[in-house]
């Protein structure tokens, strides 16, 4: 078992690669809901230990429409521009925190 916190196993696997919510929840055997809760807080500690928190934004699959203003680390419900709800999921990464500064 590892004696990491949950929030700093979100950090260690989104510092070795770029994973969305989907994966996370099943890498850490959490509810995909719950993973949200905790990117949240781990997008302001990124920010206050001065590493990037990105986002790669949603996407539309069927008519191309990419959510980049979007602020919410939640996937969207439907797209605004075919209304059609088959959508990629955002998936996030972290970069320029070396594992123990934050």
């Amino acid at each position: 078992m590892s004696t990491q916190t949950l929030r700093r196993r979100i950090v260690s696997l989104l510092i070795a690669q770029e994973m969305d919510a989907r994966e996370l929840s099943r890498e850490l055997g959490l509810k995909e809901k719950e993973v949200y809760a905790h990117l949240a807080h781990v997008q302001r500690s990124m920010a206050a230990a001065g590493a990037t928190f990105s986002v790669t934004p949603s996407r539309c699959l069927l008519c191309g429409y990419l959510f980049e203003h979007r602020r919410r680390l939640t996937r969207p419900g439907r797209c605004p521009q075919c209304r059609r709800s088959k959508l990629q999921s955002p998936s996030f990464r972290v970069r320029g925190a070396a594992d123990g500064s934050f």
